[in-house]
């Protein structure tokens, strides 16, 4: 069982810049990819942005790439998303979530992949 808390999230306003943070528990973190995925009212749950085991690969969805990093820290069981520029498009309850079973290379876009999910924290871009 691996444990997910999010934080970080918040009201911005355009143009803003943002970092979310996910603790993760309970398993070896090094052993998961991980991800970060967003899901807006009314709207199913997308992909934002992946990294492996190691860090070495990592992957972004069309919408944030240029303007988002995503890391993590596996001595202290933390990943990261970097956020900028944000838009109001940007609003939503960002997720992360752990994938195991993988190579250490490998990251996954699919969130039906994903074995373990934390709660969510919201994220508001005002205008």
């Amino acid at each position: 069982q691996v444990r997910l808390v999010e934080s970080g999230g918040g009201l911005v306003q355009a143009g803003d810049s943002l970092t979310l943070s996910c603790a993760a528990s309970g398993r070896t973190f090094s052993m998961f990819g991980m991800g970060w995925f967003r899901q807006a009212p009314g709207m199913e749950r997308e992909f934002v942005a992946a990294i492996s085991r190691g860090g070495q690969t990592t992957a972004y969805a069309e919408s944030v790439r240029g303007r988002s990093t995503i890391s993590r820290e596996n001595v202290i069981n933390m990943l990261y998303l970097h956020l900028n520029n944000l838009k109001p498009e940007d609003t939503a309850v960002y997720y992360c979530a752990a994938k195991g079973g993988i190579t250490t290379s490998t990251i996954k876009k699919n969130p039906e992949q994903y074995d373990y999910w934390g709660q969510g924290t919201q994220v508001t871009v005002s205008s």
